[in-house]
């Protein structure tokens, strides 16, 4: 059975929370335009752990899933996602080194960061020369992108071409970052998103790039 890889990334929980930097410039600043992500924590707690839960059910005894998930303060405390984490099979913590941004809060210095869990079924094993790789990455964040948390090509690229997937799902796909790597690597991909607008301006940047690759 062909390895399968998921590349996932849900920022969720709202977006009403002072950000500023790449959200000033999206189409749609508040995330969804008939979406209300806004949910109470531990029923988003719960909704991302259920979707945790299908994906390890769907790929393969060597597959893995990326999953992307900021940290964030609320209440004046850290909040590291353990609860959505644990209890999975997280086999390394991979720090993104995105730059950039604003900070309107005068309780902690600037968010420079993300983590992304390697989550991975027993078999799962990096292509060759992969490891080589760190486990800090730094790509600076996607800032001319409309959606509002897009993440740059060549951070998903360094996940895909470090796996032998001949699949790759985002369940979480938005501006079709993900389709467009696995075109750069010629994998097949599946993208999925709630909002009918990011699945339109996925289709509209996925065409873009074929023609693109076609003329080069």
């Amino acid at each position: 059975m062909a390895t399968r890889t998921i590349t996932t990334a849900c920022h969720g929980n709202g977006m009403k929370d002072g950000r500023g930097g790449k959200w000033a410039n999206a189409a749609l600043q508040n995330g969804y335009s008939h979406h209300n992500d806004c949910m109470p924590h531990d029923e988003y707690v719960k909704w991302q752990r259920d979707c945790l839960t299908e994906m390890m059910r769907i790929i393969p005894e060597d597959g893995a899933i990326f999953y992307n998930h900021k940290w964030r303060v609320q209440g004046g405390l850290l909040q590291d996602r353990q609860d959505i984490v644990s209890d999975f099979p997280v086999r390394q913590i991979i720090i993104w080194k995105r730059k950039g941004g604003l900070n309107f809060n005068a309780g902690y210095f600037l968010p420079t960061y993300e983590v992304i869990y390697l989550i991975a079924k027993p078999k799962f094993k990096l292509s060759t020369k992969a490891n080589a790789h760190g486990d800090v990455w730094d790509f600076t964040q996607e800032m001319n992108n409309e959606h509002p948390a897009a993440f740059p090509v060549n951070l998903i690229d360094r996940i895909v071409s470090a796996t032998d997937a001949k699949i790759v799902l985002d369940p979480f796909m938005g501006s079709g970052t993900t389709a467009i790597s696995a075109l750069n690597f010629k994998r097949d991909y599946i993208g999925i998103d709630i909002s009918p607008e990011y699945c339109e301006m996925a289709r509209k940047r996925i065409k873009q790039h074929q023609a693109q690759v076609k003329l080069w």
